[in-house]
């Protein structure tokens, strides 16, 4: 049995190994791979959601492979917040399974009206991506950032939310697109 399977956790001075590296370990010494009763296996958040009576559970997490994709798993909303391992960057490059409904820069964003994300296609058959003031264009396989968002008087969130979607809606792998770094640096 093992609790999860993070490969590594936060702390104050960095990141340091997590549990899933002695799970990896033990599984390499005896080659049995464990039943994982924690994240991101669904029996978790089943047991959360019984135990606590929720009919509209909601799922806060900081970490794409164990917080995001569990509760992808079980059906239940997500809400990614940036302040754990995984960051802009990883965001962004989610895998379909691993991708959260909703994205903060931290807790405080939860008593803030979330904005809408509209996307379009453009007379030149780009495809425009908008959230708040932050605007993403997709042309082929090239992303540009027209309205950066911060230093238009916005939110870099937005900005965030907007690259997110116009590579999650792509269709294209993250490695075929051409993507500018300030988007997620």
């Amino acid at each position: 049995m093992a609790t999860n399977t993070d490969w590594t956790i936060p702390q104050e001075r960095g990141i340091a190994p997590g549990n899933g590296t002695l799970v990896s370990a033990v599984h390499t010494a005896v080659g049995i791979l464990p039943v994982v009763a924690g994240k991101p296996e669904r029996a978790i958040f089943d047991e959360a959601i019984a135990r606590f009576g929720a009919s509209h559970p909601v799922f806060i997490g900081d970490r794409l492979d164990t917080d995001i994709l569990g509760a992808n798993r079980a059906g239940i909303p997500s809400i990614m917040v940036l302040t754990g391992i995984d960051r802009a960057k990883q965001v962004i490059a989610a895998a379909p399974e691993e991708r959260p409904h909703f994205l903060l820069d931290d807790l405080r964003g939860l008593t803030e009206p979330y904005p809408v994300i509209e996307q379009g296609e453009d007379a030149d058959g780009s495809i425009v991506t908008k959230v708040g003031e932050a605007v993403v264009r997709r042309r082929g396989t090239k992303l540009t950032i027209e309205q950066p968002g911060e230093q238009a008087g916005g939110s870099r969130i937005n900005l965030i939310r907007a690259g997110a979607a116009a590579v999650w809606t792509s269709g294209l792998a993250i490695y075929a697109l051409d993507i500018p770094t300030e988007l997620y640096s």
